[in-house]
């Protein structure tokens, strides 16, 4: 990497608690995280409306559906962290271990529905040529049951992960290794001697942020990585 990741032992405090609960939740830290701590006001600006654009509770999007975006637009941008990183938690979300390789690759003939094609049709739009934007892109997409607010959402989440797969590429960031088998094996079974911790542990998701690294189990995959590569 060009720029050197932050010790963690030298970051403000409120930075560090950040880190350290992703650590704790998922058993590794993203790389992402390490990035921009050596840049204080810019790690809090960008996780604070990370928060606001990907764990908001109102619009029809689903955290799925959120995912699909940043993994679809991220391949469009060449954003090696991104695709890995977000594509891992589209497969965990959607419980689905295909998905994410289908959507970066080529969405149009992805296993997914007209609504999402519709979603990716318009995220798209916005992330090659937004000055196209028109009337009849806001028409396609109510066809399919989003508003102008969900509008705004996909390209609020296309144009936010527009800066960070720059700023990723610019960084010479890598995905850490744990990402790639998240969502695409079958989750082990507790034992019965498992301790509770162990037990919550299997039902984590690590993901690329704070928020992303603590689905609920309504939303957890039946499908997550080994304990090797997950880092429990």
């Amino acid at each position: 990497m060009r720029y050197p990741l932050a010790d963690i032992a030298e970051v403000d405090d409120d930075i560090r608690d950040h880190i350290l609960a992703v650590s704790e939740k998922s058993g590794f830290v993203p790389n992402v995280f390490l990035s921009l701590a050596r840049r204080p006001a810019e790690f809090r600006a960008f996780f604070a409306y990370y928060d606001a654009l990907m764990e908001k509770e109102t619009g029809s999007l689903t955290k799925a559906d959120r995912e699909m975006i940043v993994t679809a637009t991220s391949a469009v941008n060449n954003c090696l962290y991104c695709v890995v990183a977000h594509g891992a938690l589209l497969r965990i979300y959607a419980k689905d271990p295909y998905i994410a390789d289908q959507v970066a690759l080529d969405y149009a003939h992805a296993d997914i529905t007209p609504r999402q094609k519709a979603m990716l049709d318009f995220a798209m739009k916005v992330c090659r040529e937004p000055w196209t934007i028109a009337d009849a892109d806001y028409a396609e997409l109510a066809a399919h049951g989003f508003d102008d607010e969900d509008a705004w959402d996909i390209a609020a989440i296309t144009g936010f992960f527009g800066l960070s797969n720059r700023m990723a590429q610019v960084a010479g960031m890598r995905p850490n290794p744990e990402f790639h088998l998240l969502g695409r094996l079958p989750r082990e079974k507790p034992t019965e001697d498992a301790s509770t911790d162990d037990r919550e542990a299997e039902t984590t998701a690590p993901g690329a942020t704070a928020s992303e690294t603590s689905a609920p189990e309504s939303q957890a995959p039946e499908t997550s990585a080994p304990d090797e590569a997950s880092g429990r």
